[in-house]
């Protein structure tokens, strides 16, 4: 690279670096979700004295009335985008009217099994808070009601995949939760007991969130894939990618334990365009250079830190049981880490197997693949920070 080209690329990092500061300052007053992210919804279950069962629900009951459904990551990859969009539009009377039509239809989606016979559910209250600043989803609350039946030992939730995933949980003592899962695709809850608490082992749990953490990653983690794309363009070779994936692993394994056990917390309105900020700086870096520098493990490690933050969001609005918090913990974490090993598996696959001794290598694969990823940060930035729709 010579003097001009390097000169104007160190002047393009520095104004790059002091992205996440400015992210910070704008998502620092933004505490909901964004207008276009997918969140389960969060529904608990709690059997009364009197054989009344309550499911009290969070949930963007706009994405569930348009049916997004739990395959898309961003209601945008959606065919029914456009009726989402203009539900996020209405004051809280139209949206009520506008899910009173709609009501037999969602009440189906939500089922309550007790063995082979299913509980019949009505609506028992339903607050919606006023439209608001719509670059914002607005969370909604709804409390669902039914008879236990005669006899019943057991109950199985599950909740239509049209509507999107959704996280079930059963309040213990102290505010904690006794059980907890997410779920996707409508799959069905494990069976709840109606006395008692739900016995699962810490290898169930474990395996369980395995998987949890494995499907953040793949497919619905885009921009952690994009993060651990970009450290694998910078270069094929093996030594510069291993020191910035082990950084980037003991940094997020950090922050994630620290969060989980309530030392370190950041609302996701500050973390998630902070992590935008952290791919949009790798990829602009991958441009400028083809070698490991000395600041890039300890650049890789602060984004970790935020990147840990991101995961731990997750796993709050899931709730760890308290008596498998470790277990689960452990299982998610290797989770996110063989789904991180499928991105770079992949990469190695597509592009240096076969690519990484060529001349080429650098001019066709990095730079361009670099530009795309640049350009798609940056826009999630100005996205998260709430200065577009």
């Amino acid at each position: 690279m010579n003097l001009c080209c390097r000169s104007i690329f160190q002047a393009l990092v520095r104004v790059l670096a002091i992205f996440p500061l400015v992210a910070l300052g704008v998502a620092a007053t933004n505490t909901v979700a964004g207008a276009h992210e997918i969140r389960p919804a969060i529904v608990d279950l709690t059997v009364q004295d009197d054989g009344t069962v309550r499911l009290e629900m969070s949930l963007i009951l706009e994405a569930a009335l348009a049916e997004v459904g739990a395959e898309h990551a961003d209601t945008d990859e959606s065919p029914n985008a456009e009726r989402y969009d203009s539900l996020r539009l209405l004051e809280e009377e139209a949206l009520a009217a506008e899910f009173e039509r709609s009501e037999t239809r969602f009440v189906e989606g939500v089922r309550l099994m007790a063995g082979d016979e299913r509980i019949p559910l009505e609506v028992e209250t339903l607050e919606l808070d006023p439209v608001g600043d719509t670059d914002f989803a607005r969370l909604s609350r709804m409390t669902l009601t039914g008879r236990l039946p005669a006899g019943a030992t057991e109950l199985v939730y599950s909740f239509d995949a049209s509507f999107g995933p959704s996280v079930i949980r059963v309040p213990g003592e102290e505010g904690t939760n006794s059980y907890s899962a997410y779920l996707d695709n409508g799959s069905p809850s494990a069976p709840i007991p109606v006395e008692g608490v739900i016995t699962m082992t810490a290898g169930e749990v474990f395996v369980d969130y395995i998987g949890i953490g494995f499907t953040h990653i793949v497919p619905k983690g885009l921009d952690h894939i994009l993060f651990v794309v970009g450290l694998f363009l910078l270069s094929p070779r093996l030594r510069p990618l291993l020191v910035q994936v082990t950084a980037f692993t003991v940094a997020h394994s950090v922050t994630l334990a620290l969060a989980m056990l309530g030392v370190l917390t950041l609302p996701g309105s500050v973390v998630e365009p902070l992590i935008a900020a952290s791919i949009l700086f790798i990829a602009v870096e991958n441009l400028g250079t083809d070698r490991l520098t000395r600041w890039r493990p300890y650049v890789v490690f602060i984004f970790g830190l935020l990147h840990g933050l991101g995961f731990a969001g997750v796993l709050n609005e899931i709730g760890l049981s308290p008596a498998h918090f470790a277990s689960g913990l452990l299982g998610f974490n290797i989770g996110v880490e063989a789904g991180q090993l499928a991105v770079v598996a992949g990469c190695y696959a597509l592009f240096g197997a076969w690519f990484a001794d060529r001349p080429w290598y650098r001019t066709r694969i990095t730079i361009p693949l670099s530009l795309a990823i640049a350009a798609i940060a940056a826009w999630w930035v100005v996205e998260r920070t709430g200065l577009v729709g």
